[in-house]
């Protein structure tokens, strides 16, 4: 999916990334306020999350459950500075349960992603308008 949006259509592409995510992580790249944790919001409402939902920037990690119970990770790693720093978290932990983990900042952390992860490249047209590119490797 290559296509430029507007926040009106948010929960139609919360859907068909949730519908991509055969393994459960998606990638979120893009520049500072191009709409990575509103995307991430309205996946986490698609996905019956009640709670509310904001970027774990100083915590790195917020947990959150569907009505399931189902476990949702939401990652900000904009503050990493060495892979390490993930590892010492246990991240791979997270990949290896299945949960949905969504990752701003994943090339902060590029060596230690899941291959098949989706991957969202935001960004921001010079008219103003947003772009959103998704590409899923199943």
């Amino acid at each position: 999916m290559n296509k430029n949006y507007s926040l009106k259509d948010l929960g139609a592409i919360a859907h068909e990334v949730i519908a991509s995510a055969k393994h459960k992580t998606v990638l979120f790249y893009g520049e500072m306020g191009v709409g990575k944790t509103t995307l991430i919001k309205e996946i986490c409402a698609a996905l019956g999350i009640e709670d509310r939902v904001s970027s774990p920037t100083f915590s790195l990690v917020n947990e959150y459950h569907t009505q399931e119970n189902e476990s949702v990770f939401h990652f900000d790693f904009y503050r990493i500075t060495e892979e390490e720093e993930a590892l010492d978290m246990g991240i791979e932990d997270y990949f290896d349960k299945n949960h949905w983990c969504l990752i701003e900042w994943p090339e902060n952390i590029e060596n230690l992603l899941p291959l098949d992860a989706v991957q969202i490249h935001l960004s921001i047209l010079e008219n103003g308008q947003r772009n959103i590119q998704l590409t899923s490797h199943i």
